[in-house]
């Protein structure tokens, strides 16, 4: 209740900054521009997630790390320059995958309508249908987010939600874009999907002080057994080349079994684990692990991706429509 009232102001203030962005979002907004838009996506995204399944993760997180920083605006994806480093060569984002796959999407709409889909919408359209092809589930997409020109590593660097944070702190900063506690918990579950590279969860099994105040123990909030595991393909803090999968023998299928990994204190991030640390959160993870929930959890993750969706868009005339998605006209 003490994280709920703290953050319900600042909630508050978020939505009525972004309300009136918002409301110029809108189903069909290409209807009459470019009326086969979300066909062409979609087809182009089963032929990207066909030759490639395991990209779908990677194109779902690329839209997360864009919407938490300067909103939904895909500034994420544009390139850095001799006098600014951008977001993706921010540290949180060297990991980030599929880039490659946005500018061929944006390739295909270019040309069957030039300069009429911007490169955020884009990037929110794939990552629902990244989900879809994990046969996960469909929501509706709004539409008519404009493009941003400007990129920042620096703020990529303090503004993404860390993997190493408890729930008092993401909560923070997820009410800094409009978002509650339960979109937390819920969009955490995205995590069904993909890998993650050694070093964003290595301190986990070397780097932790132990009871006795020694250090280089392994994580007591992490299941010991999983812990070994982990060790044997991380083999120190600084392995940067071995990945693991999120969801264990589930990395390519979105469904609620990331819920039943957490339950287990088999959660990859110190993140995940946090989650069993607070009531509310606990208690839904508990609830989807029991694998009798999966329609509700596909309706709230529908629910909640909408409202990361609308995180500080840019519409009307505000930003631009990119050529190209790597930098501004």
């Amino acid at each position: 209740m003490a994280i709920r009232s703290l953050l319900l102001p600042l909630a508050l203030l978020v939505l009525a900054a972004s309300s009136a962005a918002v409301a110029q979002l809108e189903i069909g907004f290409y209807s009459k521009t470019c009326p086969d838009a979300e066909k062409i996506v979609g087809q182009e995204m089963a032929k990207i997630i066909a030759a490639a399944p395991s990209l779908a993760g990677p194109l779902l997180r690329l839209h997360f790390h864009d919407c938490f920083v300067r909103g939904c605006d895909a500034s994420v994806l544009l390139e850095s320059t001799d006098g600014n480093v951008a977001e993706k060569d921010a540290k949180p984002n060297k990991s980030l995958r599929g880039f490659g796959s946005v500018e061929r999407v944006k390739a295909k709409l270019e040309a069957a309508c030039p300069g009429i889909i911007s490169c955020a919408d884009v990037l929110t359209l794939m990552s629902r249908d990244a989900v879809v092809l994990a046969k996960g589930p469909f929501w509706p997409v709004a539409l008519g987010r404009r493009d941003g020109r400007m990129s920042s590593a620096t703020e990529a660097s303090n503004e993404l939600p860390p993997a190493s944070g408890d729930v008092p702190l993401l909560a923070k900063i997820f009410a800094s874009k409009g978002l509650d506690l339960k979109d937390l918990v819920v969009l955490s579950g995205a995590h069904t999907l993909g890998t993650a590279h050694c070093l964003s969860f290595a301190d986990r099994l070397y780097n932790t002080t132990g009871e006795n105040g020694a250090y280089g123990h392994v994580d007591q909030s992490l299941d010991s057994e999983y812990a070994d595991k982990l060790r044997v393909k991380c083999k120190s803090v600084d392995d940067r080349a071995m990945l693991s999968e999120m969801d264990p023998g589930s990395f390519k299928t979105f469904d609620t079994s990331y819920y039943r990994q957490v339950a287990k204190r088999r959660g990859l991030f110190r993140s995940d684990a946090a989650l069993l640390f607070d009531n509310t959160t606990m208690d839904y993870v508990q609830r989807m692990a029991t694998g009798k929930f999966d329609g509700e959890f596909f309706k709230d993750f529908s629910a909640s991706m909408i409202k990361m969706g609308d995180v500080g868009v840019l519409t009307g005339a505000e930003g631009e429509i990119r050529k190209k998605c790597y930098a501004p006209n």
